[in-house]
Parts: C-alpha cells; structure tokens; sequence
C-alpha cells in the first residue's frame, strides 16, 4: 500500500522544474496510475510551470484518470486564456474524458473559443458526453488502455474507415470515430490509413493522428511522422506529438531525428523530443516499467 507520504514525494517531484523533464513526466505517470484526491492535488499544482509540453501532460493525465475531484482545476485551466492553446485544448478534452454531464455547459461556452483547437475539441467533448447520455453506457476502455475523446466506429472495414477519416466534409465526431475504429482494427493497412490523416487541413486532427499511430507503435508510420516533425510549417503542437510517437514506436531509425530536433526552435518540439528520447530509453531496455516513481525513491532512500 502506498503511503501519502510516497505519494507526496513523487508530488514533489513533478513540481520542481530543477529535476530533467524526463523525470517529472515518470514523476506524473506515476501519479496518474497511483490515482486519488493527493495525487489530483499534486498534478493540479504544477500548472504554473512553464513548460506547454508538461501542462498539456498534465491535463491529459487528469482526463485518462477520470477524477471528479479534477474538474475544478480543468476548468480553471480551460478558463485561463494566458495558457496555452495546447494545454486549454488538453484541458476540454480531459474534461470530456471524465464523463460528467455536469461540465456541458462550460464545454458549449467554449466550443465558439476563438482559438480553434480549443474550440473544436469543446466540440468534441460535448459530442462525447451527449453520446454517453444518448447510449446509456459507456464505450469501454480501447485495447490500448486510454479514454478516447469519441467511441470507435462500429465499422470495421478500413478502406471505408479510412475514407469517412479523411472526408473533411464529414463532422469532426465521425472522422474521430473513425481514427480510433481504425487503430482498433490494427495491421499496417489501418497504420498507413491513418498516417495519411496527416495530411488533413485540422491541426487538432493531425494531432490526434500523431498521438494515435504513437500508441500503435507501427514502424511503418515512420517516415510520414518524420517529415510532419522536420516539417517548418507544420503546427508546433502536431510536431510534438508526432515526436512523441516516434519515440514510442522507438525504432532504429528514429534515434537519429529525435536527436537532430532536441535542439529545434520550438520549446515544446525540442521538449518532446528529449521525453522520448527517454522513451525510446525505455521501450529498448530493460527498465520494468515506465512509471517508476516509486522506484526512484526506494534507489535514493
């Protein structure tokens, strides 16, 4: 049993930014898979800090945690117009993945946000929460253990999926229920389905496409994550996640990008790059697991 006195130090890890980012986020992963008011408590503070990268984390954490005691400082992060983009967006979506209807009224406010991430993913967090109230049950956790911001498709056809995925006359809902029925399905037809979203017009959608073929962890996505990452005009926020999924598939041959673009231009690109840079660390040891908070302690004790 964990004590509060562990979970406060792994706590204290997260929020002090003298410790490598790397560190915080096993410092917050471990916090997320602890679970509780204390361990809400410890990631709702570091929302001061100054790293995009680690505030978005932060709120992305909250949602998959699915901690009523979370909504407050979601909200408060979601309100806040001097965050930015990438984490207020993480904040809607987060909001959406807890479940509780009792946030749709905040969520409609925000959907006509002027800044359009944020505004599409309140869209999509309303949508969600209406779906669970209009299906009476919710759609379940995804093969790869995450809380989605749509259900799946039931189709499962991939070259129907991958149309309705990249039909930017469809709503946004659908073509999100297609993403996740196509990481579902799986198999390189799917992976490569995906990759070509891509190259759709929404940022938020390319960004969710990166954070999608990053949990698939197919090598053949590579080389389209690649070149949306070296990519000069390609949002910041798509190039971190797409950074990240490199480091998750962790292949040979994404070593030497993520390497190059840890010293990029961007803060949360180079900061993405070093947190899977560490990634990659880890899917090619033999470290137990990634979440290893408690691990630290007992190695410093």
């Amino acid at each position: 049993m964990v004590t509060e006195e562990e979970v406060a130090a792994v706590g204290r890890a997260l929020v002090d930014a003298v410790q490598p980012l790397p560190a915080r986020f096993r410092a917050l992963f471990t916090l997320r898979s602890l679970g509780g008011p204390a361990a809400v408590a410890w990631i709702g503070r570091a929302f001061g800090d100054g790293s995009a990268l680690l505030k978005h984390e932060l709120a992305y954490c909250l949602g998959q945690m699915q901690e009523e005691a979370a909504i407050p400082v979601l909200v408060r992060v979601l309100e806040d117009t001097s965050q930015e983009p990438m984490v207020r967006h993480e904040a809607g979506e987060a909001l959406g993945a807890i479940g509780n209807p009792d946030v749709l009224d905040i969520l409609k406010r925000y959907s006509e946000d002027p800044v359009v991430e944020v505004a599409e993913t309140c869209q999509l967090a309303v949508r969600r929460l209406e779906w669970l109230q209009e299906n009476k049950h919710d759609p379940g956790t995804s093969p790869y253990r995450s809380v989605d911001p749509a259900p799946p498709a039931e189709e499962t056809d991939v070259t129907k999926l991958r149309e309705t995925l990249l039909d930017e006359s469809q709503p946004l809902f659908d073509r999100y229920r297609a993403m996740f029925a196509l990481r579902n399905v799986g198999g390189r037809a799917a992976v490569l389905a995906l990759a070509d979203g891509l190259r759709c017009s929404s940022a938020l959608f390319r960004h969710e496409i990166g954070y999608v073929l990053g949990q698939m962890q197919d090598e053949a996505c590579v080389p389209q994550l690649t070149a949306a990452l070296r990519s000069p005009t390609e949002s910041p926020m798509v190039r971190h996640e797409c950074a990240e999924a490199l480091g998750s598939i962790a292949h040979p041959s994404c070593l030497q990008t993520l390497r190059a673009f840890a010293c990029d231009a961007e803060r949360v690109v180079r900061e993405s790059c070093e947190v899977a840079l560490d990634m990659f660390e880890y899917q090619n040891g033999d470290q137990f697991q990634y979440a290893d908070g408690l691990c630290r302690l007992e190695a410093s004790a």
